[in-house]
């Protein structure tokens, strides 16, 4: 059933009393955006190490010359043999606005456990070109809440989200929408859900680094660029389960090509 037939004027006042609704949440999100920039910084004193694929780095060499970074922790384990399909359709946004955030003083990258190597090899499939960095085999993501270990896994009581306690991804039976995306990524559910999404935020002066912000789970809403689109779409997010698929993985390309568009239009 489509939504009710009205008149242009009675369309009218409908959408102007969704505009104030819209320009009440907007100046809320306002507010939040400037109470992030005013929460608190910590000082980062342990050194960690990724694998650039041009050497060995340090949290701050991520930055690149930039006094911002954002960091996309991107769910791609060890075992896995691709990335999570969820991140890979909120990174397909990424090479879009990194140039304009990079001329922003911000640089973006996003950061693994799997091995550099297998970072490349899936960037190259994808198409992608931001900065992607390993952290195999160091502390990064155990520390920022993304990653677990199996024991961890096996005891529970892990912390995300800002949650401590029996998280659903320490659960013994993985649920069957987990079940799928892990096997798309070449791997089990159990190891699958040994990694998690999330986004930090760090600042940089005097060339000491400091942890100004992360978020996780649906704080990371805003960033998946396809559902703000889908947000304002007739039918919403229209959604029954979990129907996307890497960019690569559609069955029929989505967008009509230039010779279709020309005999549409006659």
């Amino acid at each position: 059933m489509h939504n009710r037939i009205v008149s242009r004027d009675e369309w009218l006042m409908a959408r102007l009393g969704l505009l104030k609704e819209e320009k009440e949440l907007t100046r809320r999100m306002d507010e939040v955006a400037r109470k992030r920039q005013e929460m608190p910084w910590v000082r980062v004193d342990k050194e960690y190490r990724f694998d650039t694929g041009e050497g060995s780095a340090r949290l701050e060499d991520l930055f690149r010359g930039r006094s911002q970074l954002l960091v996309y922790h991107f769910m791609f384990g060890p075992d896995y043999k691709a990335g999570c399909p969820s991140c890979s359709m909120i990174a397909d946004g990424f090479d879009g606005f990194a140039v304009h955030l990079a001329n922003h003083d911000v640089t973006l990258s996003a950061v693994s456990r799997a091995p550099q190597a297998k970072l490349e090899a899936y960037k190259r499939r994808m198409g992608w070109t931001f900065p992607w960095v390993s952290s195999y085999g160091d502390d990064f993501n155990f520390d920022f809440n993304v990653s677990i270990t199996e024991e961890q896994q096996r005891e529970g009581g892990v912390e995300y989200n800002y949650r401590r306690g029996d998280h659903p991804l320490t659960a013994a039976q993985v649920p069957e929408p987990v079940a799928r995306f892990a096997a798309s990524c070449g791997t089990d559910g159990r190891t699958y859900m040994r990694d998690r999404p999330g986004m930090s935020a760090f600042a940089i002066e005097d060339g000491v680094v400091y942890h100004t912000y992360s978020t996780y789970a649906r704080g990371l809403d805003g960033l998946w660029g396809a559902y703000q689109w889908l947000d304002r779409a007739p039918k919403g997010r229209n959604e029954t389960g979990i129907w996307w698929r890497r960019h690569d993985e559609y069955d029929q390309p989505s967008l009509p090509t230039h010779h279709s568009l020309q005999q549409a239009g006659g």
